[in-house]
Parts: C-alpha cells; structure tokens; sequence
C-alpha cells in the first residue's frame, strides 16, 4: 500500500508539473513576439524543425526556439511546414509563426508585361527580375506571350512563367476566335494574332483600337497593302522593338519579309505580343469604310474613307506640326519618313494600294 501510495503521489506530481509546464508553454507560445517590425523571411527548401527555428531566431522573429519546437510537435504541424519567402507582422507570437510556415502563406510578388513588348523585351525584363530564377535557353515565338500582371512566389523560374505566359495567351485567343466577326478576311487564329499585333503597335488609345482595326481589315478586304509603319521597324531590327529615330525614306523601299509597303497582306508573323483589348479589336473591329489614318497631333488618329480626305487630313497634320518646334534627327542624304508626301504629288487617281499613311511617326514600343 505504501508503495502504491508513492506511485500514486509520484504521478500526481508528475501530471501537475506538466500541467504547469503545458500552462507556461501555452502562454509563451500565444504571447506576442520579439518582432519590432513587419520581416520577410526565406525558408529553404529541406530545413527541418531545428533549421527553421534557428533561423527564425537569427532573423529576431522568435526568441524561444524550444518552445516553437515544443510547440510544433504537439501541433503535429511538423510535417507541413513549407519552404518559401514568408512575411511575418511585428510581434507575431509562436503560434501565428507556426499557422504561417502551416498555411503556407508565402510572400506573392508582381511583374507586369504591358502590352507592345516584342518576346525579346519581355524576355530582357524577366532577366532584369533578381526574385525569379533561372535562365531562359530562347526567345519565345513573338505574339505567343500574353501581356499581363502575373503573381508567382519567390523560387518560381523564369521558364516556368514564359510557360505560363503562352498558356494564358493560348487560352484568350482560342476564346477570342471563337466569338470573330463572320467576315473577318483572315482564317487562322495565328492570323488573328498577326493582326493584333498591328494594331498593338499601331495605337495606345483604348476607343481607337476598333476603328485602326476596320482600316486594316478593309484594306485586306479590298487587297490594298497594308502600308503599316511598325511592320517597317519590325522588319529592319526585329525584336529590339524600336529604331531609335524616325524612319526614313529609303526604308519605306527597302523589301523586308515583313514591310507591309513592300508585301501584300499580312506580314508573315507578329511585330509584338499583343494584349486582349487590340486582339478584341482585331476579332470584332468596327464597322466603318475608313480606308485611311493619320496622326491628329495630339497622340491620336483620324480617319478618312478617301484618298482625297486623308490628304486634307495630312496637310491639317503639316499644320499642326509646323506650329511646334520638331527637331529632328534628319541625315543629308534623306529625310525621314514622316516627312515623305510632301516632296511630291500623289498619282491621279491613286492605285488602290497607295497608303501614305506615314504621316506620323510609329508607335515606340512601351
């Protein structure tokens, strides 16, 4: 009997001072932490329970490492702690720090594509990104990257996200295509695309995206050349995206596969990755007759149905431009593009072909 009295004891003290411990612990463990301010913290991949606690001591964020041990164990939260980049709040105690490595609420970051970026701008922007990993072994095809915000965690690789990328673009097309205008004189949602693109390139301004679109389409429709002055550049530098200065003259001339003063029809692939609202305006442009369009001087178009109209449209344009001081690169043995109409009539009538739309500089790339 006495010594079962002792057992009895012995174990009631036991059960006691484990109470108490498991009290103590409880309180620590939901207390507030030593965490002055809001910390990132990266969790490698492979850390154990040790590991972690370790360095979420080091980083200031816990200063009881058993505890958090402790506390994990009796958790059973051991097995789901996840590497990663985590944000913990100013004074998180144990048991938030513990939901958070849990949950696996890791830090989200942005990187934004805006749309006009040809595939290797977008692939020099994701080079410039020090969060993403990895190399990027080619240029993706031009116009098979989708411009977007896109959110990826910190270890994500930059292919992974190109990957992505085509994916989202591969998606909004298939569901762009299949709601076209029945009329559309294009016949492949990689034409689609080739149009996009144009138009992309061709006008920032959101209400005028339908219209630049109706032009191109009745040009295709009435088998005039598409006299596109982006197709110029893209055919000259390719994906830099830009030249730099204004084009000029001898370059309207100079046969490229994708100078569209040069070829009939659309180029033979995108000038940029165009983003939904131009591939929108592509599929359903308006429904006007304009044939023309030229730069109004303030950063948008105007349109016109005939030759005779654009002209007046240009010499408006002429106008407006000498009122301001233009300096521009101009070399002694030409002069820019922008400038070419003006140094001769146009044929009476005009060829059914005959664009001189150039009145105005293309679009740099954003």
């Amino acid at each position: 009997m006495i010594a079962g009295n002792a057992i009895i004891t012995l174990f009631l003290i036991v059960a006691v001072a484990a109470g108490y411990l498991l009290y103590i612990g409880k309180q620590r463990f939901d207390a507030a932490g030593p965490l002055q301010e809001d910390k990132v913290v990266a969790i490698p991949r492979g850390s154990g329970i040790r590991d972690i606690a370790d360095l979420l001591t080091k980083d200031g964020v816990i200063d009881q490492p058993w505890v958090f041990i402790g506390g994990v164990l009796v958790l059973k939260a051991h097995e789901g702690l996840k590497a990663g980049e985590y944000q913990f709040k100013a004074h998180s105690s144990l048991n938030d720090v513990v939901t958070t490595l849990s949950d696996g609420k890791v830090v989200i970051h942005q990187i934004g594509i805006p749309e006009g970026l040809t595939s290797e701008q977008v692939v020099a922007r994701l080079m410039d990104n020090d969060v993403l990993t990895g190399n990027i072994d080619e240029v993706p095809a031009e116009g098979s990257l989708l411009p977007d915000t896109y959110n990826f965690s910190r270890g994500m690789t930059r292919a992974q996200l190109i990957q992505h990328m085509q994916q989202a673009q591969q998606r909004l097309v298939k569901e762009i295509w299949a709601r076209r205008a029945a009329d559309l004189p294009i016949k492949t949602p990689e034409q689609l695309v080739i149009l996009a693109s144009l138009i992309e390139k061709e006008t920032g301004k959101p209400d005028e995206r339908t219209r630049i679109a109706a032009v191109f389409v009745n040009r295709l429709k009435q088998r005039m050349r598409l006299q596109s002055d982006p197709t110029i550049i893209y055919g000259l530098v390719g994906g830099k995206g830009t030249l730099g200065r204004p084009i000029m003259k001898s370059e309207i001339d100079q046969p490229t596969a994708y100078n569209t003063y040069q070829i009939d029809g659309l180029p033979p692939g995108p000038i940029t990755n165009p983003g939904r609202a131009a591939l929108e305006a592509a599929a359903n442009p308006a429904r006007t007759r304009d044939l023309y369009f030229v730069a109004d001087g303030t950063g948008g178009h105007v349109f016109a149905e005939t030759y005779e109209q654009h002209q007046k449209n240009v010499a408006h344009l002429r106008q407006v431009e000498n009122t301001k001081d233009t300096s521009v690169y101009k070399p002694a043995a030409e002069t820019p593009a922008h400038a070419a109409d003006t140094t001769s009539p146009p044929p009476a009538p005009p060829p059914p072909a005959h664009h001189p739309k150039r009145k105005r500089r293309a679009k740099p790339a954003q």
